[in-house]
């Protein structure tokens, strides 16, 4: 039995039944991913198209429109959603699995989920009260607030008490966005240029270690998990990446297909580049004072140096140029900025309850008794 955050725990039989259906399912959408010309014989495997879409509408009932927080389909449409959306990444492998990358049933599945689950993320968010700020102003004070906030609870529980069992499992499902180079700005820079445009290249060079293997992010992650005999594979530990976290992910590929939401995704990204140091700090305390090597926290101290920098480029050379450009819809900066956050909190309170979980049956070291005697 897997929980919310992919440790295995007890569980009630009419629970395990649900999982086992979900599974079921995202089983047979596999089958279907993986089906030759799959538009074309969509009627041929009606059977199994059909008990598909049945748990599908089910989930989404149960996950969107419901009062209760129903984490199992939550975390059976994420991983859907994912699945598909991860087909506009290349992946140097059988180049038969991208068959049906540009499938009409693959895109039918995406819409359906996506339309019921944007509606409830933005029923978390005034709308209107954001169409009324002073937009740049705005920006500024969230920006200074986020840039360097005081520690929460959870913070310092990462800090002073996060044990080594811990911080391997946040590096699991950290190298979910750590070894996958699916960065929302490689999926945008297309189109006209201009200043904005160019800082946001700026941006994606510095992730991209500048075209050289040895300086990428995505290097020094696996580096990290190198030093504890980790896999590296990107996505080695995909089943224990919350649905939080997934929704970060896919919430980014569809701002990114859409250029309509343009100013939504330039105010997420905002939110992520000046936030991104805080979080990475807390990190790094915990891997100083578990007396980690350098290469057990290279990554966390390459992004603060770089991401503080690039959360100073976005808000000063994009996010504050676009709201001149686009003064009548210039509160969807905000909007995005607002939605990151969220989404993001939400995914780092998923991450610390799966390191509460997994610490707690973690197997402790044994007493080493010739080191400590005398």
């Amino acid at each position: 039995m897997f929980s919310k955050s992919g440790i295995v725990e007890k569980s009630s039989p009419t629970k395990e039944r649900t999982i086992t259906i979900y599974n079921r399912a995202e089983q047979q959408f596999i089958e279907l991913l993986t089906t030759e010309n799959l538009d074309n014989i969509v009627e041929v495997k009606a059977a199994k198209v059909n008990e598909f879409e049945r748990i599908l509408w089910t989930a989404i009932r149960a996950a969107y429109q419901n009062e209760y927080d129903d984490w199992q389909a939550h975390l059976f449409l994420q991983r859907i959603l994912y699945r598909i959306n991860r087909l506009k990444l290349f992946w140097y492998d059988d180049l038969r699995h991208y068959t049906n990358e540009r499938s009409l049933y693959l895109c039918s599945c995406r819409n359906q989920i996506e339309a019921a689950w944007q509606n409830w993320e933005l029923a978390q968010i005034n709308v209107v009260v954001l169409q009324q700020l002073n937009v740049k102003q705005a920006l500024i004070e969230r920006a200074s607030a986020d840039l360097d906030p005081s520690l929460s609870e959870d913070s310092r529980y990462i800090r002073e008490q996060m044990t080594e069992a811990g911080y391997r499992h946040l590096l699991k499902i950290a190298s979910f966005d750590g070894l996958v180079e699916g960065s929302r700005l490689a999926r945008i820079l297309g189109g006209a240029a201009n200043e904005i445009q160019c800082t946001l290249v700026r941006v994606l060079l510095e992730e991209y270690g500048n075209g050289r293997l040895s300086r990428k992010h995505s290097t020094f992650f696996a580096q990290m998990l190198a030093e504890f005999e980790m896999n590296c594979e990107p996505e080695g530990y995909f089943d224990l990446v919350p649905w939080e976290v997934l929704a970060c992910a896919n919430h980014n590929f569809l701002l990114t297909e859409r250029k309509r939401d343009f100013l939504r995704y330039a105010g997420g990204l905002t939110y992520f580049e000046v936030a991104g140091p805080g979080a990475y700090r807390n990190y790094l305390a915990a891997a100083q004072r578990l007396r980690f090597s350098e290469a057990a926290m290279g990554y966390w101290e390459l992004h603060i140096r770089e991401d503080e920098r690039h959360g100073q480029w976005m808000l000063d050379d994009v996010a504050l140029p676009l709201a001149e450009l686009y003064p009548n819809d210039a509160w969807e900066l905000i909007l995005g900025y607002d939605q990151e956050k969220l989404m993001s909190d939400r995914a780092a309170k998923a991450i610390l309850q799966s390191i509460h979980q997994a610490e707690s049956t973690a197997i402790p070291k044994c007493f080493d008794f010739d080191q400590h005697q005398g």
